[in-house]
């Protein structure tokens, strides 16, 4: 008995400086000291030699305490004695925001849902070089990334929102959002997928697609969508026209969004302008402990890319795969340009979604088509001025954009401008490695 104390203190002594150390570990971790360190995980499972973040989601709260100057493409004078900041959070009336005290609306010197000067565009937080653009719905425009012939495409450098996801056979495609800037020949226009009604939802916009799996389309025209669908018929309205490269018809179907204008006047339809939910935008960009200098996306051996940050533009810049990786080939990349404009294409924020993809039965995952459940919440990373940070996606309603949130629950203002959505299933691997980033995308 008279020894068993000794070694019952020594377990004690154990024990606590082993909780001391796991709490410092912990501690270090959670202030973002493992900057640099390789990280390669899935939400929710690991290999043995994996490190693993957890991000627990809260729910949306909108914040009060944000400042800075508002970026625009034209000069924007906001008036500093406007209301001031309030005391408490804005609230949410069924996922809208409640806009009817003005009391409580935050400063104008930054750009949220609740300060959203006029003439400023909603998904960007920059004034459009014509304010009347904003007089109108957004369009949707399905832009396709494959066969490789199509490119440079056109269009992708004037859209302010684009969403990549995965489509089958180890490709991706395009859905580009029009509003404060008009493409006269976006496309090649291709096919659509079910996850552009969530997109089309979003941004109540008119859909522009090249027809679709026939349980893809009647799902479509079945729905509360069937009026803002948009699709190649005979004449001028809606206005497709066949492109002037020597490639098959197929690939080669492009839409002038600025003519669409007059179509919808002609046939009496809906163009009116939408409430739609303003981002958050700020200059400064957050504080973050993770530099992003490239970010790598590899979908499949024959579809990946990365974006790279060019500190003089404050943008990151768009490189696309060249050749596939089969047979043990390298990597190789090419800038990607817009025929339209013949700029590069640039993202002023980059964001990763990490989202459920499933079938609704054998026969859609036999044939690959995918539901992506963009509803809910799930986790995401932001890349913007350099920096990555990691965050929460927020559907909070079926007719507004996504809202993004830190771990804890605080919106994360984008840099005011353009944002590239990387759609990747909720199981993909990613890692980082110094200041480059890499996801490896995978499903569900």
């Amino acid at each position: 008995m008279s020894d068993n104390g000794p070694v019952k203190r020594a377990k004690l002594v154990v024990i606590i400086f082993g909780g001391v150390l796991i709490v410092v570990l912990l501690g270090i971790i959670l202030s973002g000291a493992f900057n640099g360190l390789k990280v390669r995980t899935q939400w929710g499972r690991m290999s043995p030699e994996e490190e693993k973040f957890i991000l627990i989601a809260t729910p949306f709260r909108p914040g009060s305490s944000d400042s800075g100057t508002i970026q625009s493409e034209s000069p924007l004078k906001v008036d500093p004695s406007t209301t001031p900041i309030p005391s408490s959070n804005p609230s949410l009336e069924d996922g809208q925001n409640n806009t009817a005290n003005p009391a409580r609306l935050p400063t104008l010197d930054v750009i949220s849902p609740y300060s959203l000067p006029a003439g400023v565009n909603p998904l960007t937080g920059l004034m459009p070089e014509d304010p009347n653009r904003l007089e109108r719905r957004p369009m949707a425009v399905k832009i396709t990334n494959f066969p490789r012939y199509v490119r440079p495409q056109s269009g992708l450098t004037l859209a302010d929102v684009v969403f990549e996801y995965y489509i089958e056979d180890e490709l991706t495609r395009f859905i580009a959002v029009f509003y404060g800037k008009d493409a006269e020949g976006a496309g090649p226009v291709r096919s659509g997928r079910f996850i552009d009604e969530h997109v089309a939802h979003m941004y109540h916009a008119y859909l522009v697609f090249k027809y679709a799996d026939p349980r893809v389309y009647e799902h479509m025209r079945e729905g509360d969508l069937a009026d803002f669908l948009v699709v190649p018929g005979n004449g001028t309205c809606p206005p497709f026209t066949i492109g002037k490269k020597s490639v098959d018809t197929y690939n080669n179907i492009f839409f002038n969004t600025l003519k669409f204008q007059d179509c919808l006047a002609m046939q009496g339809k809906d163009n009116a302008r939408q409430n739609l939910r303003a981002g958050f935008f700020y200059t400064q960009p957050p504080i973050s402990n993770w530099s992003a200098e490239r970010i790598y996306t590899r979908y499949s051996q024959g579809d990946y890319h990365y974006w790279d940050y060019a500190p003089d533009m404050n943008k990151y810049v768009r490189y696309q795969e060249a050749d596939d990786k089969l047979g043990g080939k390298p990597e190789s990349y090419a800038l990607l340009t817009d025929a339209l404009t013949g700029e590069a294409v640039t993202a002023d924020n980059v964001v990763v979604l990490l989202i459920s993809h499933i079938f609704a039965n054998q026969f859609d995952e036999e044939d690959e088509v995918y539901h992506i459940e963009l509803n809910g919440t799930g986790n995401a990373f932001i890349f913007r001025d350099g920096k990555a940070l990691p965050a929460i996606w927020w559907r909070l309603t079926i007719n507004q954009p996504l809202s993004l949130t830190d771990l804890t629950g605080n919106p994360i203002p984008l840099h005011p401008g353009n944002t590239f959505y990387q759609v990747l299933g909720k199981s993909s691997y990613y890692w980082a490695e110094g200041n480059q980033w890499h996801f490896d995308f995978s499903t569900p």
